[in-house]
């Protein structure tokens, strides 16, 4: 379950309407609506957490392992980022979920996806300056003796 269903079925069980989540969590009525709708997601962790104590639920009910990578997009890339992780998250549940793919199928996806991350991590430490893998290497060491 996403995480605007989630929310309003949270705030139907608490017989809420969508003004007094929005009061009592302050924010917009429209970002309620949006929410609920999954035309968004909250930017910030604390959005979570002030729905989590609204609803007396725990935090991680409403921030599942998608949500969190979906917020984590947003952060590090904006909108663009977000829409984009929405969009392989969708897809490869679709794919896992409801595919005509036999397991075996299935799980050659799943090594070619694994396989495709770690390439690209490779070709990113490639193009990554020496000085930067210099000091991820030997944090606090310094040239400098005493």
């Amino acid at each position: 379950m996403k995480f605007g269903e989630k929310v309003r079925r949270l705030r139907k069980k608490s017989a809420m309407t969508q003004a007094e989540l929005a009061q009592r969590s302050s924010l917009s009525k429209r970002t309620i609506i949006n929410y609920e709708s999954g035309a968004s997601y909250p930017k910030k962790r604390e959005v979570y957490r002030t729905l989590a104590d609204i609803f007396e639920v725990e935090l991680n009910y409403l921030l599942t392992e998608d949500d969190e990578f979906i917020m984590a997009g947003n952060e590090k890339y904006g909108l663009r980022g977000m829409r984009q992780a929405e969009r392989l998250v969708d897809d490869l549940s679709s794919l896992f979920a409801g595919g005509e793919l036999s397991d075996e199928d299935l799980d050659g996806v799943m090594r070619a996806i694994q396989e495709s991350y770690w390439i690209a991590k490779e070709k990113a430490k490639k193009y990554t300056p020496k000085k930067y893998l210099r000091d991820a290497e030997s944090p606090g060491d310094s040239d400098t003796q005493l």
